[in-house]
């Protein structure tokens, strides 16, 4: 996997649009009345205002308290920046705000406190402290992220966490245990250096010391070599209490013989002599960032028989703090915790050991393109594990609760279980692995209108996130001044720009055109100016002829007109098997709306196609199909001739003998609400739809633009399914985004 390369105006528009920042604060009850504002603020407010005043702990049952943790920092170490100020913190900040929300459905709130001052911090944290259910405490330089947070954690009441230093320690604690149980070493026997003796560094030894490590085999080093007993350079209190017992004054001298390597240091810090003198099976964690200590490849050259693990995605074992903030906060939030301790920690990083060696879904194999297994290169989790929300806060409460930090202990442990699997937001990792499975791909995706800078924008992104190859059909000097404006006047090196006058092909694009057209009334003059002037016919012959795998157009034209031009090149009509699929992302459900391009009314017989299609599409993103026949009526009543195609089109599967679930005619409401559906205890389906086939595609449009504009759902689509080769015919509106994501899924053939 190949490291997606990110430009200062991509990041920038990113955090730009389509809105400044990364979060929007939304109300989760009703807004709407003089009723509602009269229960939310007066009158109404007094009543649970008076039940916390009475019975504090009501707070978490009246109040988002129990689900809210605060991201604080003062910019004095961001991420590999260093001290650049609190309100240069805010955009990390607000991506740990987000990155709760994502992988946990914690709220998070970023704060920046504009102070170095350590006691300033310690008080107004504590101040704020009744608001919240966690503090997440983040880039804030040593030694004083030690000072605010032992302090802040013997005078407040909720957990304080400082994710630098215990993020990394979980992390790391789960995938070492794996690799000493893979090469039948103990902890308490392991000979362990540490490289770096900041913030993570020590809460690592720390970790592990408690997890069994003997003191007297860690040896930690900084930037002045050993930290030993005597050492007077360069120490503190943190570093003094690891400091060892030993005549080692060098890195080098204390890797000899080293069983487990930990570095959270700097580039280039470990040498290939240096682990060529460790013990058999030696363990490797070079987490440096954004470059490791030593690469795998330099370690694994000169020991094959080293279990090597970095700080980055492109490698096999990744320690990423992601696996682990959000499900030990999750798991403390849910018990009310008033602190997460070691034995918390312990449990996450068992609960993450145990994860790895258990059988790896299709979809986690699906979303990193190679099939996962518990061995050398795979000792902790991915990231987008969908068993991650599940597995890890059960382990975390349990051990909070066994520990007595547990305000409100879990009394059923298999319902809060199904409870954290229903949070899971299935959206994210479907298009995670939608992307990883482009990447695995690789393939050359033609984009077809080279003069748009939104096309050009996509092909960029999609050539520098290792996609595959953008080949970009227009005129080079068009591309180039299209480029230079967008700022990505770098690009025009990496982009194949593609055109009739530069192929060696057109005379066999002209050939196939001719005999394809020439009994629907075009001649040779019609075809030439098609397949030389019209860049849709043009690219389309590209893809007809193998010079390219993927094309994605529409950009600029409607739809329609676009799909008459594929028309040309390829049999996509509706009496052809084509069908649109558009996918609508939102609130943690996918739902896919069709036909949303081809079919203009439909048949029976034709809906019946549709919904196969659509289960064929769900299919290929790894969900499996549940089809509704929508309509205003359900199930008969009210009685209607426009509807009775959508009772007549479930007859049609009946006879087909489908493998996939559908039912109607029914009203959306009793589609999607289970328990309208339950109403109907002869309804065939087993939960919730996720495919919508409706009557027309009039109806389609306004379903699916109605929830972009009203509800801001993600929309991927119109799919195009049903034809030979990939093609994804975007709207004239899309954005980059949304045209990149139509490339990716021709890239993963997802209609094909």
């Amino acid at each position: 996997m190949s490291r997606t390369k990110i430009t200062a105006e991509e990041a920038l528009a990113y955090h730009l649009e389509p809105r400044p920042g990364k979060y929007d604060v939304v109300a989760s009850t009703p807004m709407a009345t003089q009723r509602d504002l009269s229960l939310a603020y007066s009158p109404g407010v007094a009543v649970p205002v008076q039940a916390i005043a009475d019975r504090p702990e009501a707070a978490y049952d009246y109040t988002v308290k129990g689900n809210m943790v605060a991201v604080i920092s003062n910019g004095t170490a961001i991420l590999g920046m260093g001290n650049l100020g609190a309100l240069a913190s805010k955009p990390v900040m607000e991506g740990k705000a987000v990155l709760f929300k994502r992988f946990a459905d914690v709220n998070a709130i970023d704060i920046e406190l504009d102070t170095e001052d350590a006691e300033e911090i310690i008080k107004a944290v504590k101040l704020m402290s009744p608001t919240f259910g966690g503090i997440n405490l983040e880039d804030i330089k040593a030694p004083e992220c030690f000072i605010i947070e032992q302090r802040l954690k013997e005078i407040c009441d909720i957990p304080v966490f400082h994710d630098d230093q215990h993020g990394t320690a979980v992390i790391c604690a789960a995938g070492l245990i794996n690799a000493l149980e893979m090469t039948g070493k103990k902890i308490q026997d392991c000979r362990i250096v540490l490289n770096g003796a900041g913030a993570a560094g020590i809460a690592c030894l720390e970790l592990l010391k408690s997890m069994g490590a003997a003191p007297d085999n860690c040896i930690m080093c900084d930037t002045k070599g050993v930290v030993w007993q005597g050492r007077t350079e360069g120490m503190n209190q943190w570093k003094s209490a690891h400091a060892a017992k030993t005549d080692l004054r060098t890195l080098e001298e204390a890797m000899k013989g080293a069983d487990v390597f930990l570095g959270v240091s700097a580039k280039g810090a470990v040498t290939q002599d240096m682990v060529a003198s460790m013990a058999d099976n030696p363990v490797i964690f070079a987490m440096a960032n954004p470059d490791p200590e030593i690469t795998p490849e330099d370690a694994h050259a000169v020991r094959p028989d080293a279990i090597v693990a970095t700080g980055r995605s492109d490698y096999p074992n990744q320690v990423n703090n992601v696996l682990g903030f959000p499900y030990l906060f999750r798991g403390a939030l849910d018990i009310h915790a008033r602190a997460i301790n070691d034995e918390m920690k312990i449990a996450c990083a068992q609960a993450l050991a145990k994860l790895a060696r258990e059988d790896v879904p299709d979809e986690v194999a699906m979303a990193y393109g190679r099939k996962l297994s518990f061995g050398r290169d795979y000792i902790i989790p991915t990231p987008f594990d969908p068993r991650l929300i599940h597995v890890i806060p059960p382990a975390v409460a349990k051990a909070g609760m066994d520990t007595g930090v547990a305000r409100r202990p879990i009394v059923d442990m298999n319902a809060y279980t199904l409870a954290l699997k229903s949070r899971m937001d299935p959206t994210a990792s479907i298009l995670q692995g939608v992307h990883a499975r482009a990447r695995q791909a690789q393939a050359r995706m033609i984009f077809a209108e080279g003069d748009d800078p939104r096309v050009l924008r996509a092909a960029v992104a999609y050539q520098r996130s290792g996609l595959g190859h953008a080949l970009v059909v227009g005129r080079e000097a068009d591309v180039r001044e299209k480029l230079e404006a967008a700022g990505l006047a770098d690009a025009v090196r990496e982009l194949e720009v593609v055109n009739a006058a530069n192929t060696r092909h057109l005379d066999t694009y002209r050939e196939f055109l001719y005999a394809r057209l020439q009994r629907e009334g075009f001649d040779r003059q019609d075809i030439h100016r098609l397949a030389s002037r019209d860049r849709h016919v043009f690219s389309a012959l590209m893809l007809a002829h193998g010079h390219g795998d993927g094309l994605v157009t529409g950009a600029t034209r409607k739809s329609a007109h676009i799909l008459s031009l594929m028309n040309h090149v390829f049999d996509a009509k509706a009496g052809d098997g084509a069908v649109g699929v558009t996918a609508l992302l939102h609130k943690g459900r996918i739902i896919f709306v069709t036909d949303t391009l081809v079919h203009e009314w439909p048949e029976p017989e034709d809906l019946a196609t549709i919904a196969i299609r659509a289960a064929g599409v769900a299919r290929n993103l790894g969900l499996e199909p549940r089809v509704a026949f929508v309509s205003f009526s359900t199930f008969g009543y009210p009685v209607s001739e426009r509807a009775t195609k959508m009772h007549q089109a479930p007859r049609v599967l009946d006879r087909m003998k489908v493998d996939f679930e559908y039912e109607g005619e029914m009203t959306v409401d009793v589609a999607l609400n289970p328990e309208i559906m339950a109403q109907y205890p002869f309804c065939r389906l087993t939960g919730p739809a996720n495919i919508l086939v409706v009557p027309a595609r009039h109806s389609a449009s306004i379903s699916v633009k109605l929830m972009q504009e009203m509800a801001g759902a993600t929309v991927i689509g119109p799919i195009l399914t049903g034809v030979p080769k990939p093609i994804q015919i975007c709207s004239t509106v899309s954005t980059a985004n949304d045209i990149l994501n139509l490339a990716v899924v021709a890239a993963c053939r997802i209609g094909n």
